[in-house]
């Protein structure tokens, strides 16, 4: 939760334009170390426009796909949630002298849901009139000294040096996750419509996915992560990936079912199509995902009451998947047809059943 107050607005003026505000402020950017740096798009004015600023700098792609009603993204709602969930707790923009009152409204509207602490960097020698305007609706204060404003720019570890960040994988290699297998089954669970606290999960008709070992969960979330700036879809994939559940069990949790506190995550399933409603433990490297989709859906309540994904976001979902390289196992070699084959198991089990069937069906009589 954010403070009650949050934190004072820092405002740097660098009157000569001076390079080294603008290097010490980039080399502070380091979003696992909770800071961000952000120098917006030249040539733009829009919210919108620095909201996908503000995705890009997180390490997102900017746009969120989907469908939204009147066709408006909920890039803000977006940006919010991953700064609360990451969590994110240092933000400094750049050129901030160039900010329309109503872009730097917008920060201070994140600045009072997150808690974060929001540095301006004015490079003039006095305020904009549209930043001063903004500025009067929030508690800030002024300073032009360089090593007070790197203390903002880095906050309490200001003479530490950002952890080194772990080696990156390559990119353009597939993992095959069992765990995706059920993605696209045909099963057809439905939602509660009555409040329901579900039982753990005792898995009755198919074995419960295997764990990720450490390395492959970094992975994992480092791509999710990176794949998509939707929170429901990226959580949709973490929760397939630690219950093994289809796209229509997914579609079934709403925001009530994601319990932060006991880190667990209720699915539902009235018909028993598989093993009832029933709730999944979520390992530490899912929580943030689940985190975001939760305050996502506070944010955005007009989109729907969905948590992780709604009827129309299946093809999204799979192509996020792919463009983060993850895929169920897949045909032998011989049988591929060069496309990722989501339905292969399903359709391999429903050849064996029909199979079965003609071995016991009677013969006609003559």
């Amino acid at each position: 939760m954010p403070p009650a107050v949050p934190p004072s607005v820092a405002v740097v003026l660098d009157p000569g334009d001076d390079a080294i505000h603008t290097h010490t402020a980039l080399a502070a950017h380091h979003p696992p170390s909770g800071r961000i740096t952000l120098h917006p798009g030249p040539g733009t004015t829009s919210e919108t426009g620095l909201a996908h600023d503000l995705l890009a700098a997180l390490g997102k792609t900017p746009l969120l796909p989907g469908r939204f009603p009147a066709g408006r993204q909920p890039a803000w709602e977006a940006v919010t949630a991953w700064i609360t969930a990451l969590p994110v707790t240092r933000l400094t923009v750049l050129r901030a002298h160039r900010l329309t009152a109503r872009r730097t409204m917008r920060l201070l509207q994140l600045r009072a849901l997150t808690g974060i602490h929001l540095t301006l960097v004015c490079h003039r020698p006095h305020l904009p009139a549209a930043l001063h305007q903004a500025l009067q609706t929030a508690d800030y204060a002024i300073t032009a000294d360089f090593q007070a404003a790197r203390r903002h720019y880095y906050g309490t570890s200001a003479a530490e040096p950002p952890p080194a960040d772990a080696p990156a994988q390559p990119t353009d290699r597939w993992l095959t996750l069992p765990a995706l297998d059920r993605l696209v089954s045909y099963d057809s669970p439905t939602p509660c419509t009555a409040p329901c606290a579900p039982p753990p999960i005792v898995f009755r008709h198919r074995p419960p996915p295997a764990p990720l070992t450490g390395q492959t969960a970094r992975e994992v979330a480092r791509r999710l992560a990176a794949a998509t700036a939707h929170p429901r879809l990226a959580a949709a994939l973490a929760a397939a990936l630690f219950t093994g559940a289809s796209f229509q069990q997914l579609a079934t949790a709403r925001p009530g079912d994601y319990d932060d506190a006991t880190a667990t995550l209720a699915l539902h399933d009235r018909a028993r199509y598989t093993d009832g409603c029933a709730s999944h433990r979520v390992p530490p490297w899912a929580r943030v995902f689940l985190k975001a989709a939760v305050c996502f859906a506070r944010l955005a309540p007009g989109q729907d009451q969905h948590l992780l994904a709604g009827p129309h976001d299946r093809a999204h979902l799979l192509r996020v998947a792919e463009g983060a390289r993850l895929r169920p196992p897949q045909p032998p070699a011989d049988q591929r047809t060069g496309r990722i084959q989501w339905d292969w198991r399903e359709r391999k089990e429903a050849q064996r059943y029909d199979g079965m069937l003609t071995r016991h069906q009677i013969p006609p009589s003559r």
